[in-house]
């Protein structure tokens, strides 16, 4: 179906939606930080990014305005499950920098696979 770059820093959860992925016939690449994620879109352009917004070393907001400078048609999905401050919400945020459609972790794998059906249309 689509090939997806998947980047987050939580290998528990990254390789739980890689497998969903995956069963629903996508092909996933995988990066633990923003850092890693532009180096494979670089490399190998996927038809979706999914990001999470709070990693190490290059934070989502960061990457969602890297990917959109290098490509402003890239299509991205942000995932969070909060923030640092509660006077922000960042996953808007993220959606005023250029993500697609945003999800708030925890999430149902339903809503999941839904979101990213509707990111590939």
């Amino acid at each position: 179906m689509a090939r997806i770059l998947l980047i987050d820093d939580d290998y528990d959860l990254r390789t739980s939606l890689k497998s969903l992925l995956e069963d629903n016939g996508h092909e996933v690449m995988e990066a633990a930080n923003g850092n890693e994620g532009l180096a494979i879109q670089s490399d190998e352009p996927a038809d979706l990014v999914i990001t999470d917004l709070f990693m190490p070393e290059k934070e989502g907001l960061d990457t969602i305005m890297d990917l959109k400078r290098d490509n402003p048609q890239a299509k991205i999905i942000a995932i969070s499950g909060g923030g640092r401050a509660a006077s922000v919400d960042f996953l808007e945020l993220a959606r005023n920098l250029g993500a697609s459609h945003t999800l708030k972790k925890p999430f149902e794998p339903e809503d999941f696979i839904d979101v990213v059906t509707k990111s590939l249309i």
